[in-house]
């Protein structure tokens, strides 16, 4: 079924046209795992070459981030969040890559910066697609949360157009430093990944040493006691 359902959406992506563009990025705004590189990029570049028109793919793209939004903002307002929460655990909410700590990293994100988050939280992959939900369960008022969440999708799917239209326009260029890109964005990958696992071993370390040190506390609490009794 998964599998079936990715096929349609990869068929859709292979016709672009502003129709599908919205319902693309109203799958990939709500709880969907789409990425919208996979979307505007490619209608830019057929923007580029005259196929589409760049001004209305950017305004589609904004209305389908903003419907899947909504998807999100009303479905948290609705069912509540003990339903939410149990709904993560289930396979199908798996399987769409959405789970409890997912929810709990929009819900602290949202609870940190508060109803701003809604408009940060549209930059930050994992979180934008997500953040919808703790506004909907906080009972954000609903036209703050559409202005916020229009104004971070706006910059968003215009950085993605751009970069569609750029490449289009500088193919010839691209293609030329082909290998010297690539290079570069795995140089920039393997440094964050290698950024991530030394944050990981220091968190482990710290941990570690914080259980290691309440052992010690807690043996001298007990050799204290013991002695008191001897004493």
């Amino acid at each position: 079924m998964l599998n079936s359902f990715i096929d349609w959406i990869m068929l859709l992506v292979e016709q672009l046209d502003y129709w599908n563009i919205t319902l693309l990025m109203t799958i990939e705004s709500s709880f969907v795992p789409f990425p919208s590189e996979l979307i505007i990029p490619p209608a830019a570049y057929l923007a580029q070459q005259g196929n589409l028109n760049l001004i209305l793919v950017v305004l589609f793209g904004i209305l389908g981030s903003l419907l899947g939004a909504l998807i999100n903002y009303i479905l948290a307002l609705t069912l509540g969040r003990k339903i939410l929460y149990n709904l993560a655990k289930t396979k199908v909410a798996k399987s769409l890559l959405v789970t409890e700590t997912k929810l709990k990293k929009s819900e602290i994100y949202f609870l940190k910066h508060g109803e701003r988050s809604t408009f940060f939280g549209r930059l930050i992959p994992v979180i934008r697609q997500l953040i919808s939900i703790p506004a909907g369960l906080a009972k954000m008022n609903i036209f703050k949360f559409c202005l916020y969440t229009f104004l971070g999708s706006s910059i968003w799917v215009v950085i993605l157009a751009l970069v569609g239209y750029y490449f289009a326009k500088e193919q010839a260029l691209i293609l030329l430093y082909y290998k010297e890109i690539v290079f570069f964005i795995l140089v920039i990958a393997l440094a964050i990944v290698f950024i991530r696992k030394r944050k990981g071993f220091k968190r482990k370390k710290e941990e570690n040493y914080q259980e290691n040190k309440e052992r010690i506390d807690n043996i001298d609490s007990e050799k204290n006691i013991n002695d008191d009794l001897v004493n």
